[in-house]
C-alpha cells in the first residue's frame, strides 16, 4: 500500500511540474516571442525570439515529398533533397557559363540514351552502347568544372551544426544551426540554392540514391515488408509508393525532370521557414525580405486528385525469408487534420507508450510472445488518409501469425470496454510532457512550428493538439476504435522464417 501512496505522489508531483512548465511556455508567451509574416512573393516567414544563447536554428519546411510524385518519376522529391547541397551558379563550380554548356550537353546526351533504351521495338543494342559512351563522356566534360561539397564546407566554416535535410511522403525539410550573427550570411547561401539551384553531377548522386534504396529496402527485410505492405494497402494513393522510388524511375529519370519537380514545386508559396533562436524579428525580417524576397513569386501546385477508395475486403501478404519473423498490420485511417485524430492518437499512447502500455504488458510481459509490440498512426504520412499500423518481432519459439490474436484482443477491449479514468489522464500527461520535450532544442522547436504552420496552416495547432487530446473521452476512443479496426479494414503483412536450403553436395560425393 505504501508503494501505491509513493506512486500516486510521484505522479501527482509529475503533473504538478508539467502543469507550472506549460504555464511557462503556452500559448499565449510564445503568441508574444513569434512574429509571422507573408513575403510579397507567397512565402511564410515565422521568427521566435529565443536569447537563451547566441545561436539560432532555422528549418525550411517545402510542401512537397513523394505523394507529389507521379508514375515514371517516383524517388524525384528525394532526389531533389540531394540536389539542394550541391551548390548554385556561384557556389561549386570554377566556372559557371562554361559548366552551364556542358550540362546541357549531358542532357541533350541523356535524353538520345534513354530514348533508344527504352525504345521496346528500335532495340539496337550497338546504338545503346554508343550513345551511352557519347553521354557518359559528357558527364567528364562537366564534372571539370565541379568544386566538390563547397556549399557545406562554407557552412561548416561559418559554425553550422546539424546540416541536414529529409525527404518523406509529405514534406522535404531542410535545417541546421549556426551562431546567430551569421543569420545574414544564411539567408544569403539558402535563398540561392532555391533561387539559382544548379543539378550537378545528377547521375553521379542518382546512382548513391540507388544504393540507398539496396540498402535499405533491397537488403532489408524490414525494408520489402514495409514496401510490400505499402504497396497492397494502397491501391490508389501515392501513399502506396516509396518514398526513395522505384528501381526502375532510379534508372530513367533526368536532371531535365528534376528541374520541371522544382519548378512546380519549389515556390514560395509552397514554402514556410522557421527561425528560432537569439534573434529580434525586426531586424531578421528586412533580411528575409532583401533574400528570399527574390524567390519568383508563382501560385502553389494544385491539391492532390486521388483519394484511396474504402477498403472493403482483407488483404493479405506474406514473405517467406531466411530472417527474423515479424507481423504486420494495418488499417486506413483519416489524416492528421479530422476531427479524431487526437483519439487516434489517444489509442497510440494507451496501446504502446511506455511499458505500462497495453501491448507491452500483454504481449511482451505477460504472454511473452513478442520481443517488441507496438502500434503507431500515421504511417507512411499524416497529410491524407493513412495507416494505423501494428507491429511485433515474435519471441524464439513463436511465429509471426500467433501475434495477430493477442493484438486483436487489444483492439476488442477498446471497442467493448471504457478507458478508465485514471488510465486516460496518464497519457493526457504524458501527451503534455511531450510537447514540452519537443521545444526542448531551437531545432526540434523550429521543425514542429514549420511542420504545423505547413499541415494545419498556423503553428498554433502545436498547443491546440495536445488541448484536444485533453478532451478525448472513453466514448470517442470505443467509436473510432469500432469504426476503424474492422477485418475489412485490415491489410496484414507478415516474414515467415524459411529454413535455409541445404548446400549441395559436391560431385562424386555418394553420401
Amino acid at each position: 500500500m505504501k508503494g501505491a501512496v509513493r506512486r500516486l505522489s510521484t505522479s501527482f508531483f509529475l503533473l504538478l511540474t508539467i502543469t507550472a512548465t506549460l504555464h511557462a511556455q503556452d500559448l499565449a508567451s510564445f503568441e508574444k516571442r513569434i512574429t509571422m509574416r507573408k513575403l510579397d512573393n507567397g512565402l511564410t516567414v515565422i521568427v521566435m525570439e529565443r536569447p537563451e544563447a547566441p545561436v539560432f536554428s532555422f528549418a525550411t519546411i517545402v510542401n512537397v515529398g513523394s505523394a507529389q510524385e507521379v508514375p515514371g518519376i517516383t524517388g524525384l522529391a528525394h532526389m531533389f533533397e540531394h540536389m539542394a547541397f550541391k551548390g548554385t551558379d556561384k557556389v561549386g563550380t570554377s566556372n559557371y557559363s562554361a559548366e552551364s554548356s556542358a550540362l546541357t550537353k549531358v542532357e541533350e546526351a541523356y535524353a538520345a540514351y534513354d530514348r533508344a533504351r527504352r525504345d521496346p521495338v528500335n532495340h539496337d543494342e550497338a546504338k545503346i552502347a554508343a550513345l551511352d559512351k557519347a553521354w557518359k563522356s559528357a558527364i567528364d566534360d562537366a564534372q571539370k568544372f565541379v568544386v566538390p561539397n563547397e556549399f557545406s564546407k562554407i557552412v561548416d566554416r561559418s559554425g553550422a551544426v546539424g546540416v541536414n535535410a529529409f525527404t518523406n511522403t509529405d514534406e522535404t525539410a531542410y535545417f541546421y544551426s549556426m551562431p546567430s550573427n551569421r543569420v545574414e550570411l544564411w539567408a544569403y547561401l539558402d535563398s540561392e540554392r532555391f533561387l539559382h539551384p544548379v543539378f550537378r553531377e545528377f547521375y553521379k548522386e542518382r546512382e548513391v540514391v540507388h544504393e540507398e534504396r539496396r540498402m535499405r529496402t533491397e537488403s532489408s527485410p524490414f525494408g520489402r515488408l514495409f514496401e510490400q505492405a505499402l504497396a497492397t494497402a494502397f491501391t490508389a494513393h501515392p501513399y502506396g509508393q516509396p518514398v526513395v522510388g522505384w528501381p526502375s524511375d532510379l534508372e530513367s529519370f533526368s536532371a531535365t525532370d528534376a528541374a520541371a519537380f522544382y519548378k512546380k514545386n519549389y515556390v514560395p508559396a509552397n514554402m514556410v521557414i522557421v527561425l528560432v533562436g537569439d534573434l529580434k524579428a525586426a531586424e531578421v525580417m528586412p533580411i528575409m525580405e532583401k533574400y528570399f524576397g527574390r524567390l519568383p513569386k508563382a501560385p502553389a501546385p494544385d491539391p492532390l486528385r486521388t483519394i484511396e477508395p474504402k477498403q472493403t475486403a482483407e488483404r493479405s501478404v506474406v514473405l517467406r525469408e531466411q530472417s527474423q519473423p515479424v507481423y504486420f498490420e494495418a488499417y486506413h485511417r483519416p489524416s492528421a487534420t479530422d476531427p479524431d485524430a487526437q483519439a487516434f492518437d489517444a489509442i497510440e499512447m494507451l496501446l504502446s507508450e511506455g511499458r505500462t502500455s497495453r501491448l507491452y504488458r500483454s504481449l511482451v510481459r505477460d504472454k511473452k510472445l513478442a520481443a517488441v509490440a507496438a502500434g503507431f498512426g500515421g504511417f507512411p504520412g499524416n497529410k491524407y488518409p493513412n495507416l494505423f499500423a501494428f507491429i511485433g518481432i515474435p519471441t524464439a519459439g513463436h511465429t509471426a501469425g500467433e501475434l495477430a490474436e493477442p493484438i486483436h484482443a487489444e483492439l476488442d477491449r477498446l471497442k467493448s470496454e471504457d478507458v478508465p479514468a485514471d488510465e486516460l489522464q496518464s497519457i493526457k500527461t504524458r501527451a503534455k510532457a511531450q510537447l514540452l520535450r519537443q521545444m526542448d532544442s531551437n531545432s526540434g522547436l523550429a521543425l514542429q512550428l514549420a511542420t504545423y504552420q505547413t499541415i494545419f496552416g498556423d503553428w498554433r495547432e502545436l498547443f491546440h493538439d495536445v488541448e484536444k487530446i485533453d478532451k478525448v473521452t472513453p466514448a470517442d476512443i470505443k467509436r473510432v476504435a469500432n469504426a476503424t479496426f474492422m477485418p475489412s479494414n485490415r491489410t496484414t503483412a507478415m516474414i515467415e522464417s524459411a529454413k535455409k536450403a541445404p548446400a549441395a553436395a559436391p560431385k562424386g560425393d555418394t553420401k
